[in-house]
């Protein structure tokens, strides 16, 4: 019984401190006061997306809930407004799995707003199935639909200056490999359904959202708009839901000891919308609050290429 005391005690000794050295992480430094500035949010009625909306109202930013589903952003809303004691917060529907609705949400934001000084493109799916564009879920909603919203909002971004875009990827992009031959046949990073392929499929479009920044800090360059890709860290949010539920459950028992929390997991993500003295390091990926090198293939100024190309094909922008 004593070892037993004795081991669960040590235990318990050793992932607090891997937490406080590993899994805590850094927090954003700045104290920049938005006040006057507009803030769009994707997924922002739950996770990363919500702290990151609170933090920001916090800083008097005006800020809008991009989501997709009306009553959890309905929710969000009033959930932003208390925490933050803000009047400043505005819910406007938006699915990245339409891009219907990504022009509409443009159109409606461009018509009532006169501002965008920061996009923070945050929303994300773990899942297969097809966009009503008839894309694959998982590009068609973490690539596509921020690459169009990005797009239809730039030249406001551009009069706002500066101006910054924030992209949210994931360290899973290490992972990733973008098959063009398949996404040129059937619109999808592939077709699979095993655990392992759409793991894989994830990371692909992880991938595409660094590729995406990379490219577009090159389109970028002489105007006074930034851009940033990141991974926020793992995270305790709901981006595993749509999951099994045995899957569920072994991600539940690692989230204990091994995931930040949301609050944690959003400093990156505001590190790069508000930090001063980065303007230089456009185009570049963020971990724990510090620009990262990444490997070659996330880089790649020919498949950057490609992907921003067949990107315009896909969204009618070519």
């Amino acid at each position: 019984m004593c070892t037993l005391l004795l081991y669960a005690v040590v235990f318990a000794g050793a992932a607090y401190i891997f937490r406080q050295i590993f899994v805590k992480g850094k927090r954003c430094k700045s104290q920049l006061n938005l006040t006057g500035k507009t803030v769009i949010v994707t997924g922002s009625n739950t996770g990363i997306g919500k702290t990151t909306a609170i933090d920001l109202a916090k800083r008097g930013a005006r800020v809008i809930l991009a989501c997709r589903n009306e009553q959890r952003g309905l929710s969000a809303l009033e959930e932003v407004k208390k925490a933050t004691g803000s009047s400043q917060v505005v819910f406007m529907q938006l699915n990245l799995g339409s891009m219907k609705s990504v022009r509409s949400f443009a159109e409606t934001f461009l018509k009532n707003e006169s501002r965008l000084d920061i996009l923070i493109n945050n929303a994300g799916v773990y899942m297969q199935g097809r966009t009503s564009d008839g894309l694959g879920l998982m590009f068609g909603v973490n690539h596509i639909g921020h690459f169009l919203l990005t797009h239809l909002l730039l030249d406001r971004l551009k009069q706002c200056r500066p101006s910054r875009i924030v992209n949210v990827s994931s360290l899973g992009h290490n992972f990733g490999n973008i098959d063009f031959d398949c996404l040129t046949t059937h619109n999808a990073l592939g077709l699979g359904t095993s655990f392992k392929e759409v793991f894989q499929y994830y990371c692909d479009s992880k991938l595409c959202n660094v590729l995406f920044t990379h490219e577009l800090a090159k389109k970028l360059q002489g105007t006074p708009v930034t851009c940033y890709s990141l991974h926020p860290g793992a995270i305790k949010t709901e981006i595993w839901r749509n999951t099994s539920s045995l899957m569920q459950l072994a991600i539940a028992s690692l989230m204990a000891f091994f995931f930040k929390n949301p609050v944690q997991g959003s400093q990156t993500t505001l590190h790069c919308a508000l930090q001063q003295g980065i303007e230089h390091l456009s185009g570049r990926y963020f971990n724990n609050c510090t620009v990262r090198d990444v490997y070659p293939k996330a880089k790649d100024d020919v498949a950057a290429k490609r992907l921003w190309e067949l990107s315009e094909k896909l969204t009618g922008l070519a």
